[in-house]
């Protein structure tokens, strides 16, 4: 028994070197930047002048922003694609390309964006792909569309958001939709790195977009962190599921703090710093340079220039900036 207990405390330390050493290698990593009108507007603030901002003073040459199907197509049958076709105007002029995200989950929070007319019908397969192929349609030729993803986190194995009527399996003949209006761009899909099994999201797209949160609050308030978590799990976990580095991405790398269904209005300076601050920021930042990952998109741009113009810390913003300059 103590020769057994001796074997399986070797080959734990054995995996616990390899994991150490693989993460101390570092990877040339480009940077962009999530953005969501309906999470600025949640801040009270003016999302043209904050999505302005964000173009001219921090200068992302990557933005990955969401058409959602409820903004989209608010009324069934009638299109408004006049928010993102600014969004994408205005990314063409900055020089930045945009990752374009369709599908009935997008990001941020409640997590599905199903208009409120649709009813779980038979029908509502053919109202999504409606929906999708109006949008594909919009953009595939515009100038700064560079990467679509299809639904966000597709596969996660618990209920997170409002998503009542989501229905994943309906993401095949979605991605075959976008393949056919629109087969010279890659398609993302996306896991969550943590809680995500990554099989199918990794086998099903041509990049995988995984998430990175690092801190957290749980249900009840307290903090959980995956700091213990080094960089080479998920370099192992992408390796393990034959995603190419060139086409593996941090989707969304934590870079404000842990709100669950909150937002900054209800909870103090000092409770945001609990769980995102300059130091955790910038320690996040240089996780990514060794996960392996070509391209990470950073989350929070909204809660910086809040924390900028409301609260008179440039602390993050900076950040960022001197961060997309390297």
């Amino acid at each position: 028994m103590k020769r057994i207990m001796m074997i399986i405390a070797g080959v734990l330390l054995a995996i616990v070197l390899l994991l150490w050493a693989l993460s101390q290698r570092t990877f040339p990593v480009t940077y962009g930047i999530s953005f969501s009108k309906e999470y600025a507007e949640a801040l009270e603030l003016n999302w043209q002048e904050v999505y302005t901002a964000m173009l001219t003073d921090l200068q992302p040459t990557k933005v990955r922003i969401a058409a959602t199907w409820k903004e989209v197509e608010a009324t069934q049958g009638t299109y408004d694609f006049g928010d993102i076709d600014w969004q994408m105007d205005q990314a063409e002029e900055h020089g930045a390309k945009v990752l374009l995200v369709v599908g009935q989950k997008a990001p941020r929070w409640p997590e599905c964006h199903i208009p409120s007319w649709v009813e779980d019908t038979a029908e509502e397969k053919d109202q999504l792909l409606g929906y999708v192929r109006a949008v594909v349609e919009r953009y595939k030729d515009h100038p700064a569309l560079e990467l679509w993803q299809v639904e966000n986190e597709p596969f996660i194995q618990f209920t997170f958001g409002e998503c009542e009527n989501y229905h994943k399996e309906y993401i095949h003949e979605e991605i075959d939709l976008v393949r056919s209006l629109d087969p010279d761009k890659k398609i993302v899909v996306t896991d969550s790195g943590e809680l995500g099994l990554w099989y199918k999201a990794a086998n099903t797209g041509d990049i995988f977009g995984t998430t990175l949160y690092r801190i957290v609050r749980t249900p009840k308030n307290h903090i959980w962190t995956y700091d213990w978590l080094p960089p080479a799990f998920y370099y192992l976990r992408a390796h393990m599921f034959g995603v190419d580095l060139d086409n593996f991405f941090v989707a969304e790398l934590q870079a404000e703090p842990w709100f669950g269904e909150g937002n900054p209005h209800d909870s103090s300076i000092e409770e945001q710093e609990e769980t995102m601050n300059p130091k955790r920021l910038e320690k996040h930042i240089e996780y990514v340079t060794h996960m392996g990952v070509s391209r990470t998109y950073l989350w929070g741009a909204e809660w910086w220039y809040f924390m900028k113009n409301t609260h008179n810390d440039a602390r993050y913003w900076d950040i960022v900036k001197e961060t997309l300059k390297k």
